[in-house]
């Protein structure tokens, strides 16, 4: 009886595991598109699966008019929801470097730490969570060409700065499984 129970438990739970830990797979992709018509979103510096995630966040052209969301810009929806932004494909979160205004982001192992608690507000902002007075920000200037894509991709920082209403194009954020 005992081996019985240990199997429909077992069974039970090769069964429900996925459904358990499913992650959804989304971009951040900034409301405003700035001077990039493909949009800016939530990106490790480097390139796909060749990325440098030790050199931290910025924001680059979104990678889902290729047809999929790319490993380097991929976040999990359903940890977003509880605060933590976790990129899928290396597996870390974005921290803030410090709590002061213009700080940028690293990405480092996932561990619930001040720096990297993050409310995704119903309003857009993506806000700091002990300090809900800063949000995540894409800096001014031009865009940066970078590297590669027809047309050339285009980079701009990432950076924690005040939360201002006259800022919404650099501080008002959605989360999409797909280009639109």
């Amino acid at each position: 009886m005992i081996k019985l129970i240990y199997a429909l438990l077992v069974l039970c739970g090769v069964c429900f595991a996925p459904i358990l830990y499913a992650e959804t797979p989304v971009e951040i992709t900034l409301v405003d598109k700035l001077d990039e018509p493909r949009g800016f979103c939530i990106d490790t510096i480097g390139y796909k699966h060749r990325a440098r995630p030790e050199r931290g966040l910025h924001t680059h052209s979104c990678y889902s008019y290729e047809g999929a969301l790319a490993v380097d810009q991929a976040f999990d929806a359903d940890l977003i929801r509880r605060g933590t932004f976790k990129i899928l494909g290396f597996n870390l979160c974005m921290t803030a470097r410090t709590l002061s205004p213009g700080s940028g982001f690293a990405l480092e192992p996932c561990d619930g730490r001040e720096t990297q608690q993050f409310e995704h507000r119903p309003n857009g902002q993506i806000v700091q969570r002990t300090l809900s007075v800063q949000c995540v920000t894409v800096g001014e200037g031009p865009s940066r060409e970078g590297g590669g894509g027809n047309p050339v991709h285009l980079i701009r920082d990432l950076i924690l700065d005040p939360c201002d209403g006259s800022r919404n194009d650099r501080q008002k954020w959605r989360l999409r499984e797909t280009a639109d």
